[in-house]
């Protein structure tokens, strides 16, 4: 495995992304336990989960009990371990998705995740996602109070834009913005500039749903002739290209693959191991 810095922390190049674990269709306890023990267990030290991350109602908070269950049930180093959640989505239990970024909900959330994480301090808490009838200076404005009091160890946001990754910069003040979680393909590359300014400012760009999103990878990636041949040519699967091309891209990308069979996670964290050569990542980003 190799390690990338998160803030002044190293974790995995790839993380776990735990959603599949969580929502409509998930698998049971046992098979998720072990999905998320597979993973640690091949050196990934880097799972992101959230509050919203359930079939929502009094699901709510599933992937971080999920989480906190598998951590307390594994013989490694826990304290490597770090775990990022996020707050300002919800879901009412309808299938719906909602936000709500009002500074009251988000003190109410984030004492919420750290009882149901069973920590002192989350290693890494991200404002989930702008909510369009609060001001954004205040939401963001939440993870510096929560990083003063302590109650976080370090701050992130996710699905955010240029002007909006600047604005909590500023509000949190030098090296305190470690982290901006955007969805990135090789089908949806909006936050190319994103990652390049994450690249430019020392800030980890941490691509979701990186293989296309659930249940689409294989029908994505079989459009792809660079990616197939590349995968033949090192026998290995064209998942694993695609998250290599991905690392290439800048040490400051920290994919997170959601999974929910310990295969898949397995197979995703040998990407790392994969090194393409330059006319192969040239084909490849030319194709994307």
């Amino acid at each position: 495995m190799r390690y990338r810095n998160l803030g002044a922390k190293q974790v995995s190049a790839i993380g776990l992304g735990e959603m599949p674990m969580s929502i409509e269709g998930r698998p049971d306890e046992k098979q998720s336990i072990e999905t998320i023990h597979a993973a640690l267990d091949a050196g990934i030290n880097f799972i992101d989960t959230a509050d919203a991350y359930s079939v929502g109602g009094p699901d709510t908070g599933h992937g971080e009990r999920l989480v906190a269950k598998a951590l307390d049930s594994w013989a490694g180093d826990k304290s490597a371990v770090v775990v990022a959640t996020k707050g300002g989505h919800y879901r009412p239990g309808d299938g719906s998705w909602h936000v709500n970024g009002r500074p009251e909900y988000l003190r109410a959330a984030v004492e919420a995740s750290l009882r149901r994480l069973n920590v002192e301090a989350i290693g890494l808490y991200q404002y989930h996602r702008p909510d369009p009838s609060i001001p954004y200076e205040e939401s963001v404005g939440m993870l510096k109070e929560f990083l003063d009091a302590g109650k976080i160890e370090m701050a992130g946001i996710s699905n955010a834009n240029i002007d909006q990754i600047k604005t909590a910069m500023s509000i949190l003040g030098p090296g305190n913005l470690v982290s901006v979680q955007n969805q990135f393909s090789l089908i949806f590359r909006s936050s190319e500039e994103e990652l390049h300014f994450c690249d430019k400012n020392n800030i980890a760009f941490i691509p979701w749903s990186p293989l296309g999103g659930i249940g689409r990878t294989k029908s994505i990636l079989a459009n792809y002739p660079a990616i197939l041949e590349a995968a033949k040519n090192h026998g290995v699967s064209p998942q694993q290209v695609v998250l290599a091309w991905m690392l290439s891209l800048s040490d400051k990308v920290i994919p997170i693959p959601g999974s929910s069979r310990k295969e898949t996670i397995l197979d995703s964290a040998a990407s790392t191991e994969l090194m393409l050569n330059e006319e192969e990542l040239r084909k490849i980003g030319a194709s994307s």
